[in-house]
């Protein structure tokens, strides 16, 4: 019994300091690629003029562009705008082809809403990846912590 514990108690500790090295790695990692990009927060984000790196601007940051979004889609979404909209004269009437028929054009605030969303999800992954690097460095932690119980226990074992 004493060699399969101190046999668990290694492995676990070995394990767990792998661990809490590939968390610290993803976070220098996602840190690195956020950060080179240069993007600063907006002058009415939550944390403003900031330079976006860490979890706490990423989340400012997103929370800011889907605010702007909606004001410029006039607080809808995607989803609940339609594809395309009548073409407006100068007077903002509605332009007839030679048929009588309203001209259509494609709806650039629902267009917006993808460019926002493609940014929005890169941030919010980029949140995803700080959460499990942390994540994995404390289930690390608690392997090595593990491990050293069970060495620990191999010895009194022996007595």
């Amino acid at each position: 019994m004493k060699n399969k514990l101190k046999i668990v108690g290694m492995t676990s500790g070995i394990i767990g300091f792998a661990l809490v090295i590939i968390g610290i790695w993803a976070m220098v990692f996602t840190y690195s690629n956020v950060s080179r990009e240069n993007i600063i927060t907006g002058e009415d984000a939550s944390i403003p003029n900031t330079k976006v790196a860490g979890p706490l601007t990423l989340k400012s940051q997103a929370d800011i562009i889907r605010e702007h979004t909606l004001k410029i889609t006039q607080g809808k979404t995607y989803a609940e705008m339609p594809r395309q909209i009548p073409k407006l004269d100068t007077d903002g009437k509605e332009i007839l082809n030679e048929k009588g028929e309203v001209v259509l054009v494609d709806n650039v605030a629902r267009n917006t809403w993808i460019t926002a969303t493609t940014l929005t999800t890169s941030i919010n992954l980029a949140l995803l990846a700080y959460g499990l690097s942390l994540l994995t460095i404390l289930f690390g932690i608690l392997s090595i912590s593990n491990g050293y119980i069970f060495c620990e226990l191999s010895k009194k074992e022996n007595n």
